[in-house]
């Protein structure tokens, strides 16, 4: 029940961010908003507050906002008010607002962890693989690694990419045990190993495993910010790296793509760890809404900035059979993908045999 809670709160701060970005820039702009839904389906709860209705509908994964003269069949009267009869460039940027608010809220979240102070490794050996160097020279569970070849290492992560890297020879490691330091010279074993993106290379690795002892690393507030930007920039490249590369077959849908259900097991699992997990995923999350949402695939607003885009270049937009056809093919295809990815989290997390297990109670 707490992981429900969690999930539907941090599913429902992701799609008001998204739609008041929508919803803000329509009426700054001067578009009447008629509705503002969180959730699809039966209305739920409802109230009015000036030309705009607010609603809680039964269905809350994803929400909308429905502007005056926004349907290509209905007649416009050309007003002001009114979403079609309103420039390229001003629809433009209130279907962007929605994704670029996401994409901030990410941005914001990012730096502030930043800020406060992030969950990281020490580089303390927390065990050591059977048969590899570390435990061939001598190293024990506890050492802490101060320096790599001279160069000097605090958290787990800028060790292990030094170490990684490390040409085929020995390398001199730092070591703190107890308090008193010393140095160790160890060669490591060069492994072939391939990314998530199906790229080979070959590594360096002496067969240690961190410790559950964590720091909390603060950055300053100026450099928060560079460094929540930085972030932002590096996840954006990944995602649109891993979409290109499931496209082309180089990586498997099946293990990449995660829907509702996937969410809601991860929500749970970052709310156990604390609250600086859950605030990390929700940045993550709401980046990846932004991401996804400006593909260029009817429905989505990626799809209305296509369409924008050929109506900018032919001088007129496409008529509106033209539209109902190419996002009925849109709407059928995220169908046939949403099938696909609720059926890969239902094998994935096993909720067949949790839902047996509960049977047999």
């Amino acid at each position: 029940m707490l992981s429900l809670i969690y999930f539907l709160l941090v599913l429902s701060v992701l799609v008001i961010v998204h739609e008041f970005g929508h919803f803000i820039t329509a009426k700054r702009l001067g578009v009447r908003v008629e509705k503002f839904s969180f959730g699809f389906g039966p209305k739920l709860f409802s109230f009015k507050r000036g030309e705009t209705e607010y609603l809680i509908s039964a269905i809350p994964l994803g929400g909308y906002i429905k502007m005056a003269g926004e349907d290509p069949t209905e007649k416009l009267l050309h007003e002001k008010w009114e979403f079609l009869s309103r420039s390229v460039f001003d629809r433009f940027k209130i279907i962007f607002a929605g994704p670029f608010f996401n994409y901030f809220l990410a941005f914001l979240i990012f730096s502030v962890i930043f800020m406060f102070g992030t969950p990281t490794l020490t580089t303390e050996v927390g065990s050591l693989l059977k048969d590899y160097p570390a435990e061939k020279q001598g190293l024990r569970v506890g050492d802490k690694i101060l320096a790599v070849d001279g160069n000097k290492v605090r958290y787990w992560e800028d060790m292990t990419e030094i170490i990684h890297k490390h040409p085929a020879g020995p390398m001199r490691l730092s070591i703190d045990r107890g308090g008193k330091a010393f140095e160790t010279r160890i060669e490591p074993v060069m492994r072939e190993t391939k990314d998530i993106f199906g790229k080979k290379s070959t590594i360096a690795l002496v067969g240690i495993a961190p410790s559950q002892k964590i720091e909390k690393v603060r950055y300053g507030f100026f450099q928060s910010f560079r460094m929540g930007f930085n972030k932002l920039m590096q996840l954006t490249a990944i995602t649109y790296k891993a979409i290109f590369a499931i496209l082309t077959g180089r990586l498997s849908f099946k293990e990449s793509m995660t829907g509702p259900i996937g969410i809601f097991f991860i929500t749970g699992k970052a709310a156990h760890l604390g609250l600086i997990y859950l605030f990390h995923l929700m940045a993550l999350l709401s980046a990846s809404l932004a991401i996804f949402n400006l593909l260029p695939l009817p429905v989505l607003d990626g799809g209305h900035i296509m369409f924008l885009a050929i109506e900018k270049v032919r001088g007129k937009p496409l008529s509106p059979r033209a539209q109902e056809v190419i996002t009925n093919i849109g709407i059928s295809f995220l169908i046939l993908l949403m099938v696909l990815i609720f059926y890969s989290d239902i094998m994935k997390f096993g909720i067949f045999d949790k839902a047996a297990g509960l049977l047999k109670r």
